[in-house]
């Protein structure tokens, strides 16, 4: 899950009264279908706790309320929120607050003031900064207890979630845990197997996400934050980055990065904003692109919630896929349609495709590459396809998901998992297979056992934005060749688990290019207590020495790991 919110901090709002005419009502409508994603507004409205609580929040200095690791320069900004400083930050967030994480702006004029009305209307339920009816994080029971303890995590350590054995929905509450992001403690270390090493390539970067490695070792970046493509350039030994470039930027919150036809001769590069897709024409070395952006996709839905979109092409090019989230968390407002409008808009949108704000959203989409036109839907229920991954050496393509919240501690799991063409996998009415999700309980009885259930489920809250299939056999820093063919995938961290959970890369294991639907640790050391992280990791990608560079965008920085027996 990212840290764009659909209000986030903006809605510290003071007293002063909100714009004539505003509709507390609309305001309210519309709060549950962005907002809700991430904030709660009221007590038991359900809301999200991936932004700050924004109940009883009226008059507080930005950047104060409990329970949530606001960035510094909002903290530091001084602004105490009126209703006419509200609408200047939710117009334009990163104009108001420079190096805000809220980057996702309120266009309409009336939205923004009705949004302002409903905020003050529910003022004074109450500001403790967490959920509603959600357990507050109580003392850690003994490591023993639980195996989904991140103080056992440690390389190695393998972990496989049967499909089968899920607990029942609410078997826990439903907790709200943000982490609080810290500088690297005295003692931070981080662990990896025997022979490896971990070490700092690039540091100071916005939100760095994606990463795409050029024929000539140039990395280009995405940083979501910034709103930029940015270029490192390694030094000749390869271990750091000598220097740091900027090849675009003025983006909406770039994500996917991919070459065109091919990354060993690219003549493109396609770059997959939140509500589009581009492209620059590309020349090996290019340290700024030599004509301007060409527009692929001029719309994607957005807004809301999951701002991330990843791109990905077939083996033959002649297909270019791009992952949409969900606007929500299980479409809460969506409304009902009879047997009858159900059919006539799957045959159009295909199995399980959701509708209204949801249209065209918690799926994989197919263009053609040649000529995109509008989009189909190629595979469906995905409630936030992060990551897009062709595997090198078949050619399947696969999808890591971040699931849905609010079920307790250990529902639902996230997963990665190879893509069926016109395949359904649940959101947001079932998940992992025929389990129905409470909240939606019976509302699609015939989607019931046509639920695809994922290869490789992660510990539910983790958070998994990447996968990188491993295939390095030469080069200096070259892994062991059992690492060959397996895949690497990124834990961002939990926020909605009592006991935290992620914040590491796990080794995905496979057997003859097939999951074996286990994983184990690779990197761990990210916590240090169930309140506090100093690093929240995105994307990996390989090196052509055979070493593998991940991004965390807790701190900005991406590490080098590298193998010498």
């Amino acid at each position: 899950m990212t840290r764009v919110f659909a209000i986030a901090t903006a809605a510290i709002i003071a007293f002063s009264s909100p714009a004539l005419g505003a509709d507390a009502a609309s305001g309210k409508t519309l709060f549950r279908a962005q907002c809700a994603l991430c904030h709660t507004a009221e007590p038991g409205d359900g809301g999200g706790a991936q932004g700050p609580s924004l109940i009883g929040i009226f008059g507080r200095p930005a950047g104060s309320g409990a329970g949530f690791s606001y960035t510094k320069e909002l903290r530091a900004s001084g602004l105490k929120w009126d209703a006419a400083t509200l609408q200047r930050f939710l117009k334009s967030p990163e104009v108001l607050v420079p190096g805000t994480s809220m980057v996702v702006a309120v266009s309409g004029k009336a939205d923004r003031a009705n949004l302002a009305a409903y905020l003050q209307s529910v003022q004074g339920a109450g500001g403790s900064g967490l959920v509603p009816g959600a357990a507050p994080v109580s003392p850690i029971p003994p490591a023993s207890e639980l195996s989904a303890d991140w103080r056992r995590d440690t390389p190695g350590r393998v972990h496989r979630i049967d499909a089968a054995s899920l607990p029942p929905p609410y078997s826990s509450p439903s907790a709200a845990n943000n982490p609080r992001v810290v500088a690297r403690p005295p003692d931070g270390k981080l662990a990896v197997p025997p022979g490896f090493r971990v070490e700092v390539f690039a540091n100071g970067l916005s939100g760095p996400r994606k990463m795409l490695v050029a024929p000539n070792g140039d990395i280009l970046v995405s940083e979501m934050r910034g709103g930029r493509i940015s270029v490192l350039y390694p030094a000749p030994d390869g271990a750091r980055a000598a220097k740091t470039g900027v090849y675009s930027q003025g983006l909406n919150l770039p994500f996917g990065l991919a070459f065109y036809p091919n990354a060993k001769n690219p003549q493109w590069l396609y770059v997959a904003e939140t509500n589009r897709v581009i492209r620059y024409a590309y020349a090996v070395g290019n340290v700024a692109p030599s004509s301007p952006a060409e527009v692929v996709v001029p719309y994607l839905p957005s807004g809301g919630g999951h701002s991330t979109r990843d791109i990905a092409f077939s083996a033959d090019g002649s297909k270019m896929f791009v992952s949409v989230g969900s606007g929500s968390n299980v479409a809460e407002t969506m409304p009902k349609k009879t047997p009858g409008e159900i059919r006539a808009w799957e045959a159009t949108h295909g199995l399980g495709a959701a509708w209204d704000r949801e249209a065209d959203r918690a799926a994989v989409l197919v263009f053609d590459a040649i000529s995109p036109a509008g989009p189909k839907l190629y595979a469906t229920g995905l409630r936030n396809c992060v990551s897009l991954t062709a595997q090198p050496a078949t050619g399947t393509l696969w999808c890591t998901t971040n699931e849905r919240d609010g079920l307790g501690d250990d529902l639902v799991p996230d997963y990665s998992t190879r893509l069926t063409p016109g395949g359904f996998y649940g959101w947001p009415w079932y998940y992992i297979g025929s389990h129905q999700d409470p909240r939606l309980k019976d509302q699609r009885p015939d989607l019931n056992g046509q639920v695809l259930v994922p290869d490789v489920l992660y510990q539910s809250h983790s958070a998994a934005l990447n996968l990188t299939f491993y295939t390095a056999t030469t080069g200096k820093s070259a892994f062991p060749a059992e690492y060959v063919g397996d895949a690497f995938a990124a834990f961002h961290g939990s926020w909605n688990r009592s006991l935290r959970t992620g914040y590491k890369l796990v080794r995905v294991h496979m057997k003859n290019n097939l999951p074996s639907g286990d994983y184990e640790d690779f990197l761990t050391g990210f916590i240090v207590d169930n309140q506090s992280v100093w690093g929240r990791p995105v994307a990996t990608t390989e090196l052509p020495d055979g070493s593998l560079l991940m991004s965390e965008d807790g701190r900005g920085i991406i590490y080098r790991i590298s193998y010498s027996p």
